[in-house]
């Protein structure tokens, strides 16, 4: 069965209340909450539904936020933008094109030459560090 195709209830017995309120509903995790804020070795951040590679730690930048920050992804067609107008603000969502799952938002304001900052709920991620 695709990502995609996982039902609400088979993707609740996979993750935690946490982690489907975010991927499933569109929330949002609490600033300075995820220790993948603090992860800076050398590895990929995959999604934690279908563990697509989305982001390098390469890309990885402490952007004082309070949620792990990238300048850019692995691959620009892992990661699907949409326009965001809730909350009285217009914004980019980002979404995981294979599996549909609620990332965070991008921003474009990143201090790196690509000037975005993808401000990325660490609770939708998986951390693989590099071998050694």
């Amino acid at each position: 069965m695709a990502p995609k195709d996982l039902s609400d209830k088979a993707l609740q017995a996979k993750l935690t209340s946490e982690e489907f309120r975010v991927l499933r509903k569109n929330g949002t995790e609490r600033p300075f909450s995820s220790p993948l804020n603090e992860e800076g070795r050398s590895g990929t951040y995959h999604c934690k539904v279908c563990h697509t590679a989305l982001y390098s730690g390469t890309a990885k930048f402490d952007s004082g936020c309070g949620w792990p920050s990238f300048d850019s992804e692995v691959e620009s067609e892992k990661v699907t933008r949409i326009r965001d107008i809730s909350h009285g603000m217009i914004r980019v969502e980002i979404r995981c094109t294979t599996c549909d799952s609620h990332l965070g938002h991008v921003f474009p304001d990143g201090p790196t030459d690509t000037g975005a900052r993808h401000c990325v709920n660490g609770v939708c991620l998986t951390f693989k560090p590099d071998p050694i």
